[in-house]
Formats: structure tokens, C-alpha cells, sequence
């Protein structure tokens, strides 16, 4: 039996599949050989069923599959298969004489409905990444907000749900980060990801530090090429280039594949003005996936992934004219590794040791007016998760433990330019650890009714000592005949603060009066979430209802701008709406759209704590966030025209951000953009394409909050070619 499976952590982008085989007459059949096939590379597993005619895949990676069963004298059409993480599937074959089966074909999409999960999930393929304009350039999000409902990119940073706080997964393994809006982009490169699975609430206990967005990375593998290289370069407005190298091979037990990647462009961060004035970007990056596989019950991967990226901080008029020369440089470096054991049928044990750095400094300029400012923060983070699984025809139960250490270097400098001469510099070391044991069971109750239900529990020792216990209760139900899945959702969630903020008053004064080192309580969120989910002849409807309740909310206090900020809380916080999402199949054997869209409040209540600001809430009541947005709305689609070529594009609507300027709560103008990629394959082995972001270019005012964000215009219309080649040495 050939057994290619990748050690992946089990809590995190793994599921399961299991399945009975019957005859014409309904009884099972032993014997039967079933192949689990990857649907984008030679990934590959079999199985023989039992005496009961069951088969079981434990432990598949997240992805698209193809199922097939083969009998002699028998056939069965193939079925298609999306993978979730923790999700457990049941197919089931018919088997037909040969003679009576004119044919055997494929389903022609995936099934993309758990019926079992209350978790609201979208899941991006790499195909999606390649054809969706502008998603997969370094550091871009794209690949987030074109397909996520109520996820935009507002003051350079990726917001979901009204919130900043997000967990980055590499193979499920959270990559630890306690940090506020520490980086522009996304953890990965998005061209060296296979499958990206985007959770918006309702996670399970295995999940609980950042609750507005959970990213589970399933980075390419070497399984998708034989010994190839592929080139990607990219060139076009403000003379950007986006390049990357990479090679993938495998055999049946050993896949690597890794990347080296650079870019760098004349408009970086989004500017403070319509004109872009000193505004280059330049990053550099590697990455390396390795999988191994020792023996059927036990395999063994390292992913480990660098960055870095340095940028100019755009100037207005004013400042151009008076000289400012800040930047900011971006570090980021991390690796984990992953044992992955079968103790018995439906039983697997996971251990992934894990290390990250982060770095970001904003360098201030000596002609900074009327104060150049410096700050220099450095985290580190060392850990480990190991959990246990066990699935069975009713239960799919999971315990485990996740735990790391961190240390925070914050350095500040603050100089005057008015001839005074005054000067301060301050620096602050912190150390601190979580730990945190969680457990959790889906139980299916009846073949329409599965329950979740499971606890979190946490320990932070930092500048201060908290605690959390977190229950999590959801229920999915199968309408039946309808095939509908009505789900809804408790929870409770913690997550742990930055080890140190500053705070003071503002930025010109802090040089003279001097500034603090503050801990930071942890944020504590309630949520409750219903949704209904309808599949209809290939077409995919959801719909889901959120509320979210937050103590201690995370923001941020911006530094220019510069994607560099002073982390803060806001005493309360309440982050509610509803999102909607549409796919189709595909149409007149041409291509297929999809629709996403959210309505959705982001409030703020009570006092902030940390960061250089007079910003004063009301005496009573809620304020409007800075990132406030009542209506977003991406229409993408992707069609086939002559010749082989293909046209994507994505048309964005925003109603606008709050209104930082308005004495009242108000809002910013609304705003359309739009996206367009022309691509086409020449031969095998070379595709060139095409892209337009911003059509029309349309520049407007974005953001004008001053005090969180900074002042931001939507990006100017950016044109490039790109082309991929790939081949063998």
C-alpha cells in the first residue's frame, strides 16, 4: 500500500475520511481497493475495505480529493471531496455491474459543505491565487479580501470582522505572535501556498489567542512537481518587479520544495496624499517545506519560512518640501517542526516544536518637525503544541496542550528639531509565557445533528498574571431532504496582550514630558454566531450572523505613516453584522462567480490605555472605530475566452471608513474599484499574463484617522506583466 501523508499538526489542517462500500444489492463488499487522490498533485493514498465494506483515511492534509473504488466486475462514478481541517467525511459507493456502466466519470466539483462544522469557512486554492489579479504578488492580501466576507485592507493593515487580532497557521501549527499589526503582509508568500483555509469564528478550543480570523496554511509540498523549477517574474507601474525561484520533487516517501523570492517598487505603503512622494519598497524572502515519511504510523515535516522588507515612509507636499526621510524595516523568521503518529485506527498523536522572530522599527529622519521619533521592537517566541485525536463513527474527540515563552526588546528615541536640544531614550525588556490545555468533542447525534462542544483553558505570565477558562458550544443540523446546514455558536476566547506598550502624551510633547512603560491586560471576547448554509445544484449559498462582545479591545496608535504602531486597549468594544457568500458552479462550461458581502458595525466604549494620544472617548456610549465600515462587497469572477485565454477580474465596493475630521459620527465617501488579469498558457510550460489593479484609478481619501491609523488614500492603478515558466535542469 503506498502511503504518502503529510505530518501535519492533527489539530490544525487535517481531516478525516472514512467510507462503505456496497454491492447492487446492498450488501457491503471486502475487498475493495479505494484510492485517495489529490486533485492538484501526486498525492496519493489507498485503502482495502473490511468485512463491513469501511474504509478510513486518517490524518488526510486539507485540500481537494478524488475517492475512487475499484472491484472486478464493478464500478462506481469517482466522488470529489474538499477536506477541512477537523473535519470528518463519510462517502459512500454504489457499486454497478461493468457491463451496466456506460461510463465512470468525476463529480465536477468538490463537495464544499461540512455538515458537520459550525465554524464559517472559505477555503482559497492555489489555482484561485495564481487567477485572482493581485493576489499573488509578495505581501499582498488579495487572495483574503476578494473571497472572505467582511475582511478589507484599511491604514496598510488586513481587518476581519472589525478586528486586527488573526492567527497565521503554518501546517495548522499557530505561529505565536502577541504583537499588534506587526507586519504588511500576509505570514507566507502566497505563491508558495497550496491551500489557504480562512476561519471567521466559531473555532473550536483548539484555536483561541486572535479571535477575528484563524489562516491555516497548506503550503506547497513538492507532491505538485517531478524535479521542476518555476520561475515567476513580474514587472510593471512605479517600475515594480516581484520574482521568485522555486524547486519541488518527491519520491513515495520523501517531498521537498523551496523558494527564494524578492520584489521591490516605487509605491510601497499607501500614501498620505493623491501624489506618491518617496514611497520604495524593497523585501527579500526564502521558504522551505520538507516531508518525510519514516514508516506508515509515523512522518516527520519542517516548514520554515524568512522575511524581510524595508520601506520608505511616503511624505505629503509638506513634508516632502522639508525633507523627511523615516523608514521602516519588517523582519520575520519562523520554523516548525511536526511528528505526526498513528497509536491505533482513528488515533493519532501530534507533537510540533515551533521558534519565531518578529522585528519592526520605524527610523525617524534628523529633519523630523518637530520631533523624530525611533522605535526599535524585537519579539521571540519558542514553543510547542501536541494534542491527541481520536475519531470514531460518533466522536471526533481532541486534547492537547500549546505553550510558549517570548521576550520583548522596546527601545524608544524621541529628539526635538526646534533647537531646544531636548532628547529622550528609553528602553524596556520583558519576558513573559502562555500555557494553555484545550479539549474538545464533535458528536453526531443523529445522521442530522452533530454537537461541538469544548473548553480552553490559559495561563499568562507576563508584566502581569491572567487566567481564562473558555467554553466553546455549537451545533450544525442537516435539513433534511433540503440538504441545508443550520449552525450556530457560543464561545468564549482570550488573548494574550503585547508584554509592553507606551504610553504619554502626544508625540510632540512625550520629548519634554516624558513617556511610561505599560502592561496591558489580555482582550476577553464573547461571541455568538448563527448561519444557514445552502448548497443547490452546484451553487453555494451562506449566510451567518455575528456578535461579537470585547473587553480590553486591542488598537492601535500609528507612528506617521508608518505601518509601525504603539499597541492600546479600549476599555469595551462591540463588533456585530452579518456576511453573505456566493459561489457558482461552473456556467455554460465557461467559468464561475462569486459574490461576498458584509454588513457590519465596529464600536468602540470607554477608555484607551497606552499610546502617544489626547484621543478622549465620550462620557457615555459607543464611538465609531476608525476601521468602521457598514458595507463591503467584492464580485469576482473568472471566464474562458478564445484562444485559451482566461479573464479574472474583481469589482470592490467600500461605503467608507469613519470619518476621523467629523465632529459627529460620520463616514468617508463610498468607493469602486475595480481588477482585471488577462492571462494565457503558451505550450506547457509558460503562462504570461496580464493585470490592471484599479482600473480607473480612482484616488480618494481611504482613512483620516490620525490618532489610529494615520491618513491614507486608495492606491493608485497599478499595470504589470507577469510570467511563469517552468522547467526541468
Amino acid at each position: 500500500m503506498s502511503l504518502l501523508i503529510c505530518g501535519l499538526a492533527r489539530a490544525g489542517v487535517l481531516g478525516d475520511v472514512r467510507g462503505i462500500v456496497h454491492d447492487p444489492s446492498h450488501r457491503p463488499v471486502q475487498g475493495a481497493n479505494v484510492l485517495l487522490h489529490a486533485a492538484a498533485s501526486d498525492y496519493v493514498r489507498s485503502a482495502t475495505t473490511a468485512a463491513d465494506g469501511s474504509f478510513a483515511f486518517d490524518a488526510v492534509p486539507a485540500g481537494d480529493y478524488v475517492v475512487s473504488v475499484s472491484y472486478t466486475g464493478f464500478e462506481a462514478p469517482d466522488q470529489a471531496l474538499r477536506v477541512n481541517s477537523g473535519s470528518a467525511h463519510v462517502v459512500h459507493f454504489q457499486l454497478e455491474l461493468a457491463a451496466q456502466s456506460e461510463s465512470v466519470e468525476v463529480h465536477e466539483s468538490p463537495d464544499l459543505v461540512d455538515p458537520n462544522s459550525a465554524t464559517p469557512t472559505t477555503t482559497i486554492t492555489r489555482s484561485q491565487i495564481e487567477q485572482t489579479p493581485g493576489a499573488s504578488l509578495t505581501n499582498s492580501m488579495n487572495m483574503i479580501t476578494d473571497f472572505v466576507p467582511g475582511a478589507y485592507m484599511v491604514h496598510d493593515q488586513l481587518h476581519v470582522r472589525g478586528g486586527h487580532q488573526v492567527t497565521w497557521a503554518l501546517d495548522g501549527v499557530p505561529i505565536p505572535n502577541t504583537n499588534i499589526a506587526s507586519n504588511v503582509g500576509p505570514q507566507i508568500d502566497p505563491k508558495d501556498i497550496d491551500y489557504l483555509e480562512v476561519q471567521r469564528g466559531g473555532y473550536e478550543a483548539d484555536y483561541g489567542d486572535r479571535t477575528y480570523g484563524v489562516f491555516n496554511v497548506v503550503p506547497r509540498t513538492g507532491f505538485e512537481r517531478n524535479g521542476e523549477f518555476e520561475l515567476t517574474s513580474t514587472y510593471g507601474s512605479f517600475n515594480q518587479s516581484n520574482d521568485e525561484i522555486s524547486y519541488g520533487d518527491h519520491t513515495e516517501r520523501f517531498a521537498w520544495y523551496t523558494a527564494l523570492n524578492g520584489n521591490t517598487s516605487n509605491y510601497g505603503l499607501s500614501a498620505p496624499g493623491p501624489e506618491i512622494l518617496r514611497d520604495a519598497a524593497n523585501g527579500v524572502g526564502a521558504f522551505a517545506s520538507l516531508l518525510f515519511n519514516l514508516n506508515p504510523a509515523n512522518q516527520f515535516r519542517m516548514v520554515a519560512s524568512l522575511r524581510g522588507d524595508d520601506y520608505q515612509i511616503p511624505n505629503d507636499p509638506l513634508q516632502q518640501a522639508s525633507g523627511m526621510s523615516d523608514q521602516e524595516l519588517e523582519r520575520d523568521a519562523s520554523i516548525d517542526f511536526t511528528w505526526i503518529h498513528t497509536l491505533s485506527p482513528g488515533v493519532t498523536f501530534t507533537l510540533s516544536p515551533f521558534y519565531h522572530y518578529n522585528r519592526s522599527n520605524y527610523d525617524g529622519g534628523a529633519l523630523d518637525v518637530p520631533v523624530s521619533a525611533t522605535q526599535q521592537s524585537g519579539s521571540t517566541y519558542a514553543g510547542a503544541q501536541s494534542s491527541v485525536n481520536a475519531v470514531s463513527a460518533r466522536h471526533n474527540a481532541e486534547i492537547g496542550v500549546y505553550g510558549f515563552a517570548e521576550r520583548e526588546d522596546e527601545f524608544i528615541s524621541l529628539t526635538a528639531n526646534d533647537g531646544s536640544g531636548a532628547a529622550l531614550r528609553q528602553r524596556d525588556r520583558a519576558t513573559g509565557h502562555l500555557e494553555a490545555l484545550f479539549l474538545s468533542d464533535q458528536f453526531k447525534a443523529t445522521n442530522w445533528l452533530t454537537l461541538t462542544a469544548g473548553v480552553r483553558l490559559t495561563h499568562f505570565t507576563g508584566s502581569l498574571n491572567e487566567n481564562a477558562a473558555d467554553p466553546r458550544l455549537g451545533a450544525a443540523i442537516r435539513i433534511p431532504r433540503l440538504n441545508w446546514i443550520l449552525h450556530g455558536f457560543y464561545g468564549r476566547y482570550y488573548q494574550a496582550p503585547p508584554l509592553v506598550t507606551v504610553g504619554g502624551p502626544l508625540l510632540g510633547y512625550a520629548v519634554t514630558q516624558g513617556l511610561g512603560f505599560l502592561p496591558l491586560n489580555g482582550e476577553r471576547d464573547e461571541e455568538h454566531q448563527v448561519g444557514l448554509t445552502i448548497p443547490m445544484r452546484g451553487w453555494l449559498f451562506d449566510v451567518n450572523n455575528f456578535r461579537i462582545n470585547a473587553r480590553n479591545y486591542f488598537d492601535h496608535n500609528a507612528i506617521g505613516n508608518s505601518n509601525v504602531f504603539f499597541p492600546l486597549t479600549i476599555a469595551g468594544a462591540r463588533l456585530y453584522g452579518w456576511e453573505f457568500t456566493l459561489r457558482s458552479p461552473r456556467l455554460f462550461n465557461r467559468g464561475e462567480v462569486h459574490i461576498v458581502y458584509s454588513y457590519q458595525h465596529a464600536l468602540g466604549e470607554g477608555a484607551l490605555t497606552g499610546g502617544l494620544t489626547d484621543f478622549s472617548p465620550p462620557e457615555s456610549g459607543f464611538f465609531l472605530l476608525d476601521h468602521d465600515q457598514r458595507h463591503t462587497l467584492h464580485t469576482g469572477f473568472l471566464w474562458d475566452l478564445p484562444a485559451k485565454t482566461v479573464l479574472s477580474g474583481d469589482v470592490y465596493f467600500g461605503s467608507g471608513f469613519t470619518n476621523g475630521d467629523s465632529p459627529v459620527p460620520a463616514h468617508l465617501q463610498p468607493h469602486t474599484t475595480a481588477d482585471l488579469t488577462l492571462s494565457r498558457p503558451f505550450g506547457e510550460n509558460f503562462t504570461l499574463g496580464l493585470t490592471a489593479l484599479n482600473v480607473t484609478n480612482r484616488r480618494f481619501l481611504l482613512d483620516n484617522s490620525l490618532t489610529f491609523g494615520g491618513l491614507h488614500y486608495a492606491d493608485p492603478r497599478q499595470i504589470y506583466m507577469q510570467l511563469s515558466w517552468r522547467f526541468q535542469p
